[in-house]
């Protein structure tokens, strides 16, 4: 009987997906760098750059959001280690109830966060300041990013349901004891 390899391209993908945002968020610092470094320059030059605090801050919220589920599983998350240890045999039903609150906190803060980029467009709303950007477009990739970490804690409930092991990878949490 021939293996099935649905599980090993699905965990491709998301790995692909989770690593792209991440590379998205970088970007987002960058193209944050560069709003400052012009504010910095009008400022200097007595020009004025309206709205440039707000796309720093929208950059900022794009990177966070952006890169959580690609953290969450390289392990670069605050995880309740110790205490998972000290529950020994027991640790499989910590991390599943971890997992449970997780995946549904997530499965909320996207809902929530798709809900306000529809309202937001809906209404045609706008930021406060100089610049009356729509919102709608700067909480996109906050709602994207809150998509994608609903869907990453899914992913490692339905391995750890799957094959007793989350995809969390220890490896941050390893370096930073051996430092």
């Amino acid at each position: 009987m021939q293996k099935d390899s649905r599980p090993g391209v699905m965990r491709r993908m998301l790995d692909r997906i989770y690593a792209a945002c991440i590379g998205l968020a970088a970007l987002c610092l960058v193209a944050m760098l560069g709003v400052i470094v012009i504010q910095m320059i009008a400022r200097w030059s007595a020009f004025t750059f309206p709205g440039a605090t707000e796309y720093a801050g929208y950059l900022m919220a794009s990177a966070s959001f952006l890169a959580f589920a690609g953290a969450l599983n390289s392990g670069a998350h605050i995880r309740v280690g110790l205490a998972l240890t000290a529950l020994g045999r027991h640790r499989f039903w910590g991390e599943l109830w971890c997992l449970l609150i997780g995946t549904a906190a997530t499965a909320y803060l996207a809902w929530y966060a798709v809900r306000l980029v529809y309202w937001s467009r809906k209404l045609h709303d706008v930021s406060q300041g100089q610049d009356a950007t729509p919102l709608w477009i700067v909480q996109m990739p906050m709602a994207f990013g809150a998509i994608l970490l609903a869907i990453a804690f899914l992913d490692n409930l339905v391995t750890l349901l799957m094959t007793g092991r989350d995809n969390i990878r220890d490896d941050v949490a390893a370096q930073s004891h051996a430092e």
